[in-house]
């Protein structure tokens, strides 16, 4: 027996440190491993141990005996990327000793802007280390931890959002603190940050959008993916229902898995979507939509589609929803399993299902059309010849990317969207040196690139660069004492909470979850949070 990874693999890559013959790849020193969908087990070279499985956070490693129906394709997948990697697995390289800091009085105090993926990752990283004393504090504008995860994970993606326990447990140790209901720029600044810690690691990720650049894009009825996303997963910024009429006919422009989410949360039916923790506002919208067709709309052709295997294969899987191509497909031979299977898509009979999603490739949106409100959209062939074709739609979703937005007292490169670094340093684009305590990890230093486990290697390159600096006497030494530092967020954020706070949140959710056979249900607005949070313990 061999173990396989399935569908809700995280690209972590913990199961690659414990793998006792190199196993599982691409592991995050090779290449491919910045660009890959998910992680591969060797079938010639699995020796049935178990580990990694053991330590998977979302549960996405299983012995190949326990495969389903559904999951069967997987055992192919792992296989052939040794077919086209034949080299990957042999004797391990030992990793070099981490850098030893010099002797120094006093702990290394580090501040954490957010609390997101790569936050978390980011303080595990530092918490971790054996070679010094480290302090962390995290801070957060909203109530809740969890960023991306919690308001950007699909609500019935309930596999993918565990990864939350490696964060609870990161929380739980020693020289960890955080606050919650404090936001860095308007409450606190950075300068001031720095008069308490060490160095500050901004991992606040991508909060704006790309835009389509094309006319109409702005009326009513047209809204990015982020914020569309983040209605749905009950973000308290994003709590109205009434702007966000979900009708017949809706287009979701872009070939990514945010693409594909939007379409599935759309097109499924709304008591499937019960047990995960969508907001209870989304899912009355959704069960009152007349939703009958959800197009996904793709620049390029199916061999340039940005969304992952697994997702691709998720759709096929739902059994209230149809899955068409608009215009066929016949993938070529010897055809990739993601070709294949939008080729089986394309032969599917429709009227399976109650509703449809249905993907079209090879179209450039050019015009939301419309007056008040959105009524269709305009393409145009890309790359072939034709004319220019016009789809009805009452809704329109631009899901063709994040990027970041520029952070209170920190230079910002616009063309990229991120904060200008080196290895996770701050540059300074005028001198074009590091600005000294100053660190960026995730979204925000690299782009919106890779899945929730890519954050930890790229969180792990800043704690190196930063521990570095540390050990060569390169950071500010802190002003103030940490003692000092609760009581200036006590005197600016009264309302701010700690842990206890967080976790009564999170027990409620899911305690209210439970009663009702959800995953969690969610608080939606800043003071239902604050009010279930409150009580000693809760700042």
């Amino acid at each position: 027996m061999t173990y396989v990874v399935t569908q809700s693999c995280c690209n972590d890559a913990t199961c690659v440190a414990v793998c006792p013959v190199n196993c599982i790849h691409p592991t995050p020193d090779e290449a491919q491993y910045a660009r890959t969908e998910m992680l591969y087990i060797d079938p010639d070279a699995c020796i049935d141990c178990g580990a990694c499985a053991d330590v998977c956070p979302v549960d996405a490693i299983v012995p190949d005996g326990d495969l389903t129906a559904e999951t069967e394709i997987y055992r192919e997948l792992n296989a052939a990327y040794f077919a086209d990697n034949p080299t990957a697995s042999g004797p391990r390289e030992v990793p070099a000793e981490p850098v030893t800091a010099t002797d120094r009085p006093g702990a290394l105090r580090v501040a954490i802007v957010g609390s997101g993926p790569s936050a978390f990752y980011a303080a595990e990283e530092l918490l971790k280390r054996r070679d010094v004393d480290v302090e962390v504090s995290m801070f957060e504008r909203l109530p809740v931890a969890g960023g991306l995860v919690r308001y950007g994970v699909a609500p019935d993606h309930q596999t993918t959002k565990a990864v939350e326990r490696v964060f609870a447990r990161t929380a739980g140790r020693t020289g960890f603190r955080a606050f919650f209901g404090v936001e860095i720029g308007r409450d606190i600044g950075v300068d001031e940050l720095l008069d308490h810690h060490h160095a500050v690691i901004h991992a606040s990720g991508a909060s704006d959008d790309r835009k389509l650049g094309i006319p109409g894009e702005d009326l009513p009825g047209s809204v990015a993916a982020r914020e569309f996303v983040a209605w749905y997963n009950g973000h308290p910024d994003h709590d109205g229902p009434a702007s966000r009429q979900v009708e017949r006919a809706v287009c979701v422009v872009g070939n990514g898995n945010v693409a594909l989410d939007v379409a599935r949360i759309l097109a499924r039916d709304p008591e499937r979507l019960v047990p995960g923790d969508i907001a209870e506002h989304a899912l009355e919208a959704l069960r009152h939509s007349a939703i009958e067709e959800v197009v996904v709309l793709g620049r390029r052709g199916p061999e340039h589609a940005a969304f992952t295997t697994p997702e691709l294969l998720a759709l096929g899987s739902l059994p209230e929803v149809d899955v068409t191509v608009h215009g066929g497909y016949e993938a070529p031979e010897g055809a990739s399993v993601k070709l294949r299977t939008i080729a089986d898509y394309a032969r599917r009979v429709p009227g399976r299902g109650r509703r449809r999603i249905t993907l079209r490739f090879n179209g450039a949106p050019v015009e939301v059309l419309g007056g008040d409100h959105v009524e269709g959209i305009r393409i145009a062939p890309y790359g072939r010849e034709g004319t220019d074709a016009d789809l009805e739609a009452s809704l329109v979703v631009r899901a063709v990317g994040y990027r970041g937005r520029p952070l209170p007292g920190l230079p910002f490169d616009d063309e990229r969207g991120t904060v200008p670094n080196v290895a996770g340093r701050v540059i300074d684009p005028a001198g074009d040196r590091p600005v000294p305590g100053l660190y960026v990890a995730g979204w925000i230093k690299r782009g919106p690139t890779g899945v929730i486990g890519t954050n930890r290697y790229c969180a792990a390159e800043t704690v190196e660069a930063l521990v570095a600096d540390h050990s060569r006497a390169l950071l500010p030494r802190p002003s103030r004492a940490r003692d000092e530092l609760a009581s200036l967020v006590e005197s600016r954020c009264p309302t701010a909470i700690e842990v206890d706070g967080w976790k009564r949140i999170d027990r409620h959710e899911r305690v209210e979850g439970r009663r009702l056979g959800r995953a969690r249900q969610k608080l939606v607005d800043v003071e239902s949070m604050l009010s279930v949070a409150g009580g000693p313990g809760g700042r």
